[in-house]
């Protein structure tokens, strides 16, 4: 089968599309024809050679997200899953091919009405949203800045934020026209890349969810209100300042918080619980999904041309 791995870290064409066996699902594993794949900002951190230090090598299988039906079924799994349509996250790994295998526990039925695409483009950043959002114990009536919020996380969390009852919700973005998209997804303010709304932006937040990171993140703390609340979940500018905590420490009079999240700290039960409501608000209308481009499969260095261009509002997929 087709798969895509990474022959040299560094920039996209590092990517290559090669023939591996196709995977045999092993006990509690079931195997997924994909019909459609997620390409997430951590599969061009991961490409990049950033997270090399964690055991991450060339050669590596990308990957974590996938949708399609499932064919076989490894031991000790229900047979009845065979012939589903569904969406699985494979870990950090093995989703970049014409086959997968997952955990069946990382298995969730799709319903009517949902495309391999958008569950793809939900599955696993509603989920991110919806807990960094408890993680940062927002309350209706308080305002909230998504940083980085053209990504799929993003804009699950802006629609989050206000559905809740977000006095405010602001966001940075690169560009006017991407403004006017999220402002039609909740979005109150649009702030630029380095914080400034203008005159009319709120002065302070009491929640900050931050995809971003990198060497600016300590602005953002500054944004804080008195006992704000600040949660990363992930990386895509780079790691912050070593002594990006001095800013807290500095402000220690405001009470500041600040935290990581990781889905892999959320049970198994409460995030497929979790991803099957945000699937039905989505077949329902209640939450949308914004896929920014489908591309073959063997088109995987175009999408990560994309991502590291900065072209991406949404999520693109990849497609066997």
């Amino acid at each position: 089968m087709k798969a895509v791995v990474i022959r040299a870290f560094g920039d996209p064409d590092g990517l290559e599309i090669v023939d591996v066996p196709v995977p045999v699902p092993a006990p509690g594993q079931v195997q997924i024809a994909t019909e459609a794949i997620g390409v997430g900002g951590v599969d061009a951190v991961i490409r990049r050679g950033t997270l090399a230090a964690y055991g991450f090598r060339e050669g590596h299988l990308l990957g974590s997200e996938v949708a399609g039906k499932v064919t076989a079924v490894g031991e000790g799994v229900d047979a009845s899953w065979i012939g589903q349509r569904v969406w699985a996250f494979t870990g950090l790994s093995g989703g970049y091919a014409e086959q997968a295998v997952a955990l069946a526990e990382d298995v969730l039925s799709l319903p009517d009405g949902l495309s391999g695409a958008d569950a793809v483009t939900l599955g696993g950043s509603g989920v991110v949203a919806h807990f960094a959002l408890g993680r940062a114990r927002f309350k209706p009536g308080e305002t909230v800045l998504v940083r980085g919020a053209a990504g799929s996380i993003g804009i699950t969390a802006v629609q989050l934020a206000a559905r809740d009852g977000a006095s405010a919700v602001a966001v940075t973005t690169s560009s006017v026209e991407r403004g006017a998209r999220l402002r039609d997804l909740g979005a109150t303010h649009v702030l630029d890349r380095s914080g400034d709304g203008g005159p009319q932006a709120p002065t302070g937040f009491d929640v900050v969810i931050d995809v971003v990171g990198g060497p600016q993140l300590p602005l953002f703390l500054d944004k804080l209100n008195s006992n704000g609340r600040f949660v990363a979940v992930g990386v895509v500018g780079g790691q912050p300042p070593a002594d990006f905590g001095k800013r807290l420490m500095d402000a220690f009079r405001r009470s500041l918080s600040f935290a990581t999240f990781s889905s892999d700290t959320v049970r198994g039960p409460e995030r497929q619980a979790v991803r099957s409501s945000h699937f039905a608000d989505a077949v329902h209308g209640d939450l949308r999904t914004v896929v920014h481009k489908v591309l073959p499969l063997d088109q995987a260095v175009l999408a990560h041309r994309e991502i590291d261009a900065g072209r991406v509002f949404g999520r693109v997929v990849l497609a066997p």
